[in-house]
């Protein structure tokens, strides 16, 4: 792929011929030959993100195959959009290439990736027609061959006692069955959910997703070893002033809601903020709090800090100035505050400048912060040398 700058990119997939021609799915063999703008390169990977942490945070969560299946179809439906609609595979090619690239770099975060990528594939073969995923089965070239009439009539007794013995009817003559070496369905085998016979694995049609997710698994492992080659060897050091700061901060990208877009109203007021820091502050903003309110000023790390932290929860712009109008103009005087304070608070929500609508800070940025003599910001479990206790 090639990154250029924001004036035009190629749709490479934009006319309906070939659009047919591609697969339901997209194989990601290799990379296309195609153009990206910069912003797209970034916010398309993102939203992949969205996507591979939703599964990994329902999967955690211990949800339901049919739940499963639900959360896959909403994270994908909101997140893989296009205000295009032929532009949805683009993204979607592009989004995996990006996030290969940054998931490439060490051996778990290839272990993570690998692991989300696959059930994604698997939940998205799953609910395909049996014509677009027969047509994904020949993009693999799977030398199996479906099982012959007299074949099947000569196994079917066996068939139907697995069938039963999972609570499912037996199977009728029009079923399809692949005969597969049984070492490549290991997951069917040890369910106990394939007859097994002379070392063959006779899988049926609806059970063929195992069987093509485990050699994109294998597929995408391989190509992830080698994506981590070119990274190292050209790729890192041909782009560490353009890509390479982007990739390597993509890991660890901030994917809470979206504090960028306005607000019609806000989810705190200022009569309650009080109550609402005591009873559910994290620690880190809990302390930027408390020390605001005893110092009556925090400096300009805790400052941003709680500031995007209070923007973020649904503070909007008026109760802000007037919540650091009240702590500030006791040690400093109303005056000063005014003339030294109120800008940068405007400037936090997009008022100022370059009008930027500044998001709250991640975790991870927090947590890598440097705090000085006299700083009440960062993270408390990293840089406090006592954990201070707060009781409700």
């Amino acid at each position: 792929m090639e990154i250029v700058r924001p004036q035009s990119r190629r749709n490479f997939l934009s006319s309906s011929n070939d659009a047919v021609s591609v697969p339901t799915i997209p194989l990601y063999r290799s990379a296309p030959s195609l153009e990206v703008r910069l912003e797209e390169f970034e916010s398309f990977a993102i939203d992949r993100l969205r996507v591979l942490k939703g599964i990994s945070d329902g999967m955690s969560r211990g949800k339901k195959p049919e739940e499963m299946e639900n959360l896959v179809k909403d994270l994908w439906k909101v997140n893989m959009r296009h205000q295009h609609a032929s532009d949805v595979l683009n993204k979607d090619i592009i989004s995996h290439f990006v996030l290969r690239l940054v998931y490439c770099r060490t051996e778990d975060l290839r272990k993570w990736f690998l692991s989300m990528e696959s059930s994604l594939f698997r939940h998205r073969f799953r609910v395909l027609n049996a014509e677009a995923q027969r047509a994904v089965m020949e993009e693999f070239n799977l030398p199996y061959r479906a099982v012959s009439n007299v074949e099947f009539e000569s196994i079917k007794e066996k068939l139907g006692q697995v069938a039963r013995s999972m609570g499912q009817p037996a199977p009728t003559a029009d079923a399809i069955f692949y005969r597969v070496p049984f070492e490549e369905v290991p997951e069917l085998v040890a369910g106990r959910k394939v007859l097994i016979s002379q070392g063959y694995a006779y899988v049926a049609m609806n059970q063929i997703v195992s069987l093509i997710a485990t050699l994109f698994r294998s597929q995408l492992s391989k190509t992830l070893v080698l994506t981590n080659r070119k990274w190292t060897s050209s790729i890192r050091e041909q782009e560490k002033h353009r890509l390479t700061p982007i990739v390597e901060a993509l890991c660890s990208s901030y994917l809470g809601p979206d504090y960028s877009q306005s607000r019609e109203y806000a989810d705190i007021s200022l009569k309650d903020i009080d109550q609402v820091a005591k009873n559910s502050f994290p620690l880190c903003m809990r302390h930027l709090f408390d020390k605001l309110k005893e110092d009556h000023h925090l400096k300009h790390g805790g400052r941003m800090q709680l500031g995007l932290f209070l923007k973020g929860v649904g503070l909007n712009l008026e109760d802000a100035l007037a919540f650091w109008r009240a702590e500030f103009s006791k040690k400093v005087g109303l005056e000063k505050f005014e003339k030294q304070y109120a800008y940068s608070i405007r400037h936090n929500y997009g008022k100022e400048g370059k009008r930027t609508d500044y998001t709250p800070y991640s975790c991870s940025k927090i947590i890598s912060s440097t705090p000085g003599t006299g700083d009440h910001h960062g993270c408390p479990y990293r840089h406090f040398r006592s954990l201070l206790i707060f009781v409700c």
